[in-house]
C-alpha cells in the first residue's frame, strides 16, 4: 500500500511539474504573439500614414526666392554690345605724386622721432605744423629741443607754456584772447609758436637776430642794435650748431 501511495504521489508530480511547464511555454508562446502582433499593426497604420500624406516639397530656388528667380527666368538676354566684348572694369586710378609725398613725410617723421627719441605722433605735429607755417622741420625740432626738451607741459620762472615755451601775451597777437592752460594744446603751441619764429625771419631778414628775438625778447634786441652792441647770447647758436638751412620754407 505504501509502495502504491508513493507511486500515484509520484505521478501527480510529474504531471504537476509536466502541467507547469507546459503552461510556462504557453505564456511566452502568447507573449511572443502579442509582440509580433503590435508590431505588425505599428508597421500597416505607418505605412496608411505614408500613403495618406502628401509628398514633402523640396526647396528649390524658385520657392525660396520665387520673385528674383521668375524675374531671371523671364528676362531677356542682354544684347551684345556691337563693338565687341563686354568692358573689363579697370582697378582705380593711383595717385602716385601723393603717395610719394606720404611715403616721403613719415620717412622725415620717423628719423626725427628716432633722432630725438619721441613718439612719432609728437614728431608728426611737429613736422607737420612746421611745414603748414613755413618754417623747416629741422628747425623747428630744434627750436623745441631747445625751449622744452620736447615736454608738452614745460612752464618757465616767468610763465612762458608748452613746448615752443609761449607767453600769452605773444600768442593774444596771433589768436586772440587765450588762457595760459590752453597754451598747453600741442596743436595750437606748435602753430602759434612757429608762426611767431616765421613772422621774425620775415621782420629781420636773419635766422640769427630772428632767433635771438624770440629768446630775449624785441626790446632788448632792438635796443641792443640800436646802441650798436651785438645783441647775441649764445642761443642762436646753440639752436642753429650744424644747421645749414635757410630756416623757412618758401
Amino acid at each position: 500500500m505504501r509502495d502504491l501511495f508513493w507511486r500515484r504521489q509520484s505521478r501527480l508530480e510529474k504531471l504537476r511539474r509536466r502541467h507547469a511547464y507546459a503552461y510556462r511555454g504557453e505564456r511566452e508562446r502568447r507573449a511572443r504573439r502579442l509582440r509580433r502582433t503590435t508590431l505588425g499593426v505599428a508597421l500597416g497604420a505607418a505605412g496608411v500614414l505614408a500613403l495618406r500624406s502628401p509628398a514633402p516639397e523640396v526647396a528649390t530656388a524658385a520657392s525660396v526666392h520665387p520673385a528674383p528667380v521668375a524675374k531671371l527666368l523671364t528676362r531677356k538676354p542682354a544684347a551684345r554690345h556691337a563693338e565687341g566684348p563686354a568692358p573689363v572694369f579697370a582697378p582705380a586710378r593711383v595717385d602716385a605724386p601723393r603717395v610719394h609725398r606720404d611715403l616721403a613725410r613719415w620717412n622725415r617723421v620717423f628719423r626725427f622721432a628716432s633722432r630725438y627719441g619721441i613718439p612719432t605722433d609728437l614728431a608728426g605735429a611737429i613736422h607737420d605744423a612746421a611745414v603748414a607755417e613755413g618754417l623747416e622741420p629741422e628747425l623747428a625740432f630744434r627750436l623745441v629741443k631747445t625751449e622744452s626738451e620736447f615736454n608738452e607741459r614745460a612752464r618757465s620762472p616767468v610763465g612762458a607754456v608748452g613746448l615752443t615755451q609761449l607767453m600769452p601775451a605773444t600768442a593774444r597777437h596771433f589768436v586772440g584772447p587765450v588762457e595760459r592752460d590752453r597754451l598747453y594744446d600741442r596743436h595750437l603751441n606748435l602753430r602759434v609758436g612757429f608762426r611767431y619764429l616765421r613772422g621774425l625771419v620775415r621782420e629781420y631778414k636773419s635766422l640769427r637776430l630772428a632767433l635771438l628775438v624770440y629768446n630775449r625778447g624785441p626790446r632788448a634786441v632792438d635796443a641792443a642794435l640800436a646802441q650798436g652792441r651785438d645783441p647775441a647770447n649764445g642761443y642762436d647758436t646753440l639752436v642753429t650748431k650744424g644747421y645749414r638751412g635757410r630756416g623757412t620754407i618758401d
